[in-house]
């Protein structure tokens, strides 16, 4: 027994000082990243210490393993008792012009995009704004405002709602109202890129500004895509479509309406807060209102602050 005390103690007095001064330097910096790099080269130079060498690595990982999991456990709890307003995040998008002489024109464009995260919970909250007048008169006016929570059911299945409303004037509808809900997949979750897919049934009730109002039953399918192309520059993909059969309700009987909504941006980033986007924005209804458009279009630049 004393023989091998003796064996331990000179094998662990065989890795040189300076060999090990520096791997316990790079331990103290606490980045797993430049541990393993030194490791690898201590390795490679004193192949006659690797056990020792293993030895300060794995003591290392224990120690960083240790302090994730309560870093972990702390945050789960953080969430657990966060209160209704706590741990929202966000983005929030403003646009504007102005122009006189041959035209007189004046338009803003706002958006407002929340969320917030649980352990199975997560709570979208959508609002955009586009208001134009051109030579006295409304040009443009849409609103809308989205709430959509998803439940995990595994790691990448989820529950969905949805609750919408819509305002187009120069579309011809005063109000839409839409219901659904539904199941979604994570189809890809990286850190760059995600992917998810979702499907459901929906109600929509359409109050036209002529004073009529339909509702319908139809089906959602949509996708949202996140590309983060380098850490300054990301795409963004969003995408409803919605397939509404005949007016069930008010009894009015017509042709099947399809109507898609896709928002594509590319976001530029110019500080840890501030970014500029464009966007460019697309709406399709297969039967509009008689004097609605089947196509209408936006695009859009403007600063957008994350908090």
């Amino acid at each position: 027994m004393f023989i091998l005390a003796l064996q331990s103690t000179a094998a662990e007095a065989a890795l040189p000082d300076p060999v090990r001064a520096m791997i316990e330097a790079a331990i103290a910096t606490g980045d797993k990243a430049k541990v393993a790099t030194v490791v690898e080269i201590a390795k490679q130079t004193n192949p006659g210490d690797v056990a020792e060498i293993d030895s300060l690595d794995s003591a290392f990982r224990q120690q960083v393993a240790s302090r994730e999991a309560a870093e972990r456990a702390r945050k789960e709890q953080e969430i657990r008792t966060a209160g209704l307003l706590d741990n929202w995040h966000g983005k929030g998008q403003v646009g504007a012009f102005q122009s006189s002489g041959n035209s007189h024109d004046v338009g803003v464009s706002l958006a407002l995009n929340l969320d917030r995260k649980g352990i199975d919970w997560q709570h979208k909250l959508t609002a955009t704004v586009d208001y134009q007048r051109s030579n006295g008169r409304t040009s443009r006016e849409r609103y809308l405002f989205a709430y959509e929570p998803r439940v995990r059911v595994s790691p990448d299945l989820f529950t969905f709602g949805l609750a919408q409303y819509e305002r187009d004037t120069i579309q011809g509808f005063a109000s839409r109202y839409s219901l659904s809900g539904g199941l979604g997949y994570n189809v890809i979750s990286s850190p760059d890129l995600k992917l998810s897919a979702k499907a459901g049934p929906v109600f929509r009730r359409t109050e036209l500004v002529d004073g009529d109002a339909e509702n319908h039953l139809g089906g959602l399918a949509g996708f949202d895509l996140d590309w983060k192309i380098n850490p300054r520059l990301t795409f963004t993909q969003n995408a409803n479509m919605v397939a509404e059969t005949g007016g069930s309700a008010t009894l009015i009987v017509d042709s099947d309406n399809t109507t898609l909504a896709l928002n594509s941006g590319l976001e530029a980033k110019i500080s840890d807060r501030l970014s500029t986007r464009l966007s460019y924005a697309l709406n399709y209804d297969s039967n509009p209102p008689p004097q609605g458009v089947s196509i209408d279009t936006m695009t859009r630049f403007t600063m957008v602050y994350g908090f």
